[in-house]
């Protein structure tokens, strides 16, 4: 089902919602709330601890609904600066994001007990990925858009008119795949790329030129949004990626990063002059002008409402050049100061400290993975600054998969850690080198090592 959902994420439009419950109706997002109901089913009946596996990322989430709910509770005691029916309606769909991104934190951190579980899912939302960046070369080369044969396809669904497939800046036309818009398409992109890199050289099923294929094209729909924020995130997580990959791969990195950069630019007529011009003349962009024209508006409502905001979901602009493209003043601005620190607890523990986790593993291909969890967890934090990205249903529902992955992967490293035996790392679940015959685990939570001094059996 987990596999099912994270797929789902970037091969459904995220324009198409299910009538009845509005916004929030996205395939995905109803997919998600089953999962949710089915991990809440399966802990309410003793079928599995819910509390059993630890790590940091937890600690985000744990705030995020502290906060969520504090905003909440207020907003409808009237003490948020008034009620209403659009307000209630909006903090309904932020808690139903909430529940959403939950499940998938949860599931998957509970669910991914190896590398190879790891790479089953690692599958499944890089196959939504490839689909989702063919459909973006599709739309930049022929200017069509095939996401809207979807409207057939999706009987009682209909799309909520907000989606922006095409944008023009400079000489170029940017896309958005399947995404909601072309900057969102551009950070989830550069937050699988990663990934991506780390299946590309660790899975042995399937064809590589394929897998390499989906790399290539992840690397085409960051070019094809022309977007700064893209570009940010690609050399962010390039920064933090690339000290974790194996030797070779490293070596292999230099070489090909600079001739894929240029072939990209070749192959695309403008993309180098219309990418250049974002830069060069953002003091005159008003993409950058609305942003900063706002922070007196932001100033104004936090000093209004300073610790719990207008309510979650509740800062509804009455015009585009009032759009907060920043998560964090989004934030501040809905749920207060309190939903500033759980904002930055969600978006930058989870990243931070899976670095450590990285730095910390003993094997090369887990500490590779780490690292590409780390950098897609960071670029989302880093982005987080350039739009409002949790109003944006694909990126909102890729993060927590980040998140939960993070988790899985903190608690093989201390299992790693802990079952290494002379010093050399061994995979979760393998038996540890020991002088007698090897014990393999017993449970997921007890494990039995050889003494070295009487070879009797002790618990870890």
């Amino acid at each position: 089902m987990l596999r099912v959902v994270v797929f789902s994420i970037l091969f459904f439009p995220s324009s198409m919602v299910l009538a009845p419950v509005g916004a929030a109706g996205t395939m995905p997002m109803l997919l998600a709330l089953v999962l949710f109901a089915m991990w809440f089913s399966s802990a309410l009946f003793g079928l599995h601890d819910p509390f059993s596996p630890r790590h940091p990322g937890r600690i985000g989430v744990a705030m995020l609904w502290l906060a969520t709910c504090a905003s909440y509770v207020a907003l409808y005691l009237g003490l948020t600066g008034g009620s209403t029916v659009e307000g209630r309606a909006a903090a309904d769909r932020w808690v139903l994001l909430i529940v959403a991104s939950t499940a998938i934190v949860l599931v998957s951190a509970e669910v991914v007990r190896t590398q190879g579980d790891v790479l089953q899912l690692v599958r499944a939302v890089l196959a939504g990925a490839l689909f989702c960046s063919v459909v973006a070369l599709i739309q930049f080369i022929f200017h069509i858009n095939p996401m809207d044969w979807f409207q057939v396809a999706m009987p009682g669904f209909t799309t909520n008119g907000a989606g922006t497939t095409f944008q023009v800046r400079g000489t170029l036309v940017r896309v958005s795949g399947s995404t909601f818009h072309s900057i969102e398409l551009a950070v989830v992109s550069a937050m699988l790329l990663p990934l991506s890199i780390w299946r590309g050289i660790y899975d042995r099923s399937g064809r590589k030129w394929l897998h390499w294929t989906g790399t290539g094209l992840l690397v085409f729909a960051i070019a094809a949004t022309v977007s700064r924020a893209g570009i940010m995130g690609l050399l962010v997580g390039m920064v933090v990626f690339i000290p974790f990959l194996p030797r070779v791969a490293r070596l292999w990195a230099f070489v090909t990063v600079p001739v894929a950069v240029v072939g990209l630019f070749l192959a695309v007529p403008g993309l180098v002059a219309t990418l250049v011009g974002t830069f060069t003349t953002a003091d005159s962009d008003p993409s950058i002008s609305t942003r900063t024209n706002n922070y007196p508006r932001v100033e104004a409502i936090v000093s209004d409402h300073p610790l719990l905001g207008l309510g979650p979901g509740n800062y509804i602009p009455d015009n585009a050049l009032h759009i907060l493209d920043n998560q964090y003043l989004n934030s501040a601005v809905s749920m207060g100061l309190v939903g500033l620190v759980a904002i930055c607890t969600y978006f930058i523990v989870p990243g931070l400290m899976t670095v450590v986790a990285a730095r910390a593993a003993r094997s090369e291909a887990l500490k590779c993975l780490a690292g590409a969890l780390a950098a897609g967890g960071i670029v989302g934090a880093a982005c987080s600054m350039t739009f409002d990205s949790l109003s944006f249903p694909s990126f909102a529902l890729i993060y927590p998969l980040y998140i939960g992955l993070s988790g899985a992967v903190w608690i093989m490293v201390k299992r790693e850690i802990e079952l290494t035996g002379h010093g050399k790392p061994v995979e979760s679940g393998e038996p540890v080198e020991s002088k007698g015959p090897p014990v393999r685990n017993k449970t997921a939570r007890t494990f039995l090592t050889r003494k070295e001094d009487d070879g009797s059996l002790s618990s870890t």
